[in-house]
């Protein structure tokens, strides 16, 4: 029981360490970021995504819905 357990949640992981990847190579990121955040999430996969998820490329985006600065 307890495998199949970890081959469900190790493909979770993959699943969303692929998206996150597509997600990184299709950001408006320089090049050099987009290959380090690659790297971090295929060397440490969990790690990796996670700390995508707090860091990544959406916290970097200025939000639309903001006030207008002239």
């Amino acid at each position: 029981m307890s495998d199949a357990f970890g081959g469900f949640f190790g493909l979770i992981i993959l699943i969303l360490d692929i998206w996150a990847i597509i997600s990184v190579l299709r950001s408006d990121s320089a090049t050099g970021k987009k290959v380090l955040w690659v790297l971090l999430i295929v060397i440490l996969p969990l790690v990796g995504l996670i700390i995508w998820g707090i860091m990544g490329p959406r916290g970097n985006r200025p939000d639309d819905r903001g006030p207008v600065r002239p």
